[in-house]
């Protein structure tokens, strides 16, 4: 099941909050909470080269760059690891200090399993999830593990705090946010470069370069929103586009072609799930 951002209540917070990470995807998200109506206050962000934090650092958000520099007595209630998967083992000793009965910990890093972070950072309220970029502009995909030993009160904040950047869904299964690593978590790459393959067929078909990639990116946007704000499957809005034995047809028939996208998709896909089962294994 997905859920998408509409009209939701402020977020409240069971105490201060400690954002380990705040590159794009830890800044995306820390805005967000900023505009579902967390205090400034309330969150503790450790990055060791914080940039382009001054909005949040004016709505009181705190920043240091390493966590001794946190004050003495601070007792997060919840803790987000937004930090690269390589960095993760040399991280993660000096956060076990915040790990007690009664925080929750939410992390986003790719490849780092429950069984991992368990093993590091002792016996916690852990919650895995996968986002993806598009969080940035608050219309991101995420996938939350959700796990029968954690509490519903848990799972409910969780899902509120993944929510304020977009979309979210669960999966019962750890194993399948290797899947969803790489379709939703890869896939924005995989449009970006759809834009640039189709640019580069507008000009190769006569078309000015730059006019060639101001076509493309305005229809794959432009297309990627109706798709957003349409009801109807993403089958029955390719077939709107198309007339019978029009030039869309003709396009559409080399893209289906049993060498054509679909096969190729399915492999890069495979490829990118081996590749994070890999890196889960260690």
């Amino acid at each position: 099941m997905t859920e998408k951002t509409e009209q939701r209540q402020a977020l409240r917070l069971p105490g201060p909050m400690l954002l380990v990470g705040c590159g794009k995807m830890g800044g995306a998200m820390l805005r967000g909470w900023l505009a579902r109506g967390v205090a400034g206050p309330q969150i503790f962000v450790v990055d060791p080269s914080p940039r382009e934090l001054d909005d949040v650092i004016a709505a009181g958000v705190t920043v240091v760059a390493k966590p001794g520099d946190l004050p003495a007595d601070f007792a997060p209630g919840v803790i987000l690891l937004a930090i690269k998967p390589q960095f993760m083992d040399d991280a993660l000793p000096d956060y076990r200090r915040f790990v007690r009965p009664g925080v929750l910990l939410l992390s986003i890093a790719a490849g780092k399993t429950l069984d991992y972070l368990r093993h590091r950072l002792g016996n916690a309220t852990i919650i895995r999830s996968m986002p993806n970029t598009p969080a940035a502009i608050g219309r991101g995909m995420t996938v939350i593990v959700r796990q029968p030993d954690v509490a519903a009160a848990d799972l409910r904040l969780c899902a509120e705090l993944l929510s304020a950047v977009g979309e979210i869904a669960w999966v019962d299964d750890e194993d399948l946010i290797n899947a969803v690593t790489a379709v939703s978590g890869g896939g924005p790459a995989y449009v970006f470069l759809l834009i640039d393959c189709l640019a580069e067929a507008g000009r190769a078909a006569g078309l000015p370069a730059d006019l060639a990639m101001q076509l493309a990116r305005a229809t794959v946007c432009g297309s990627g929103e109706l798709a957003y704000r349409s009801s109807e499957s993403a089958e029955a809005l390719r077939k709107a586009v198309m007339s019978p034995k029009g030039t869309t047809e003709q396009a559409i028939a080399v893209l289906m072609a049993p060498d054509g996208l679909q096969p190729l998709m399915t492999r890069a896909v495979a490829a990118a799930t081996a590749r994070s089962r890999e890196l889960a294994a260690g």
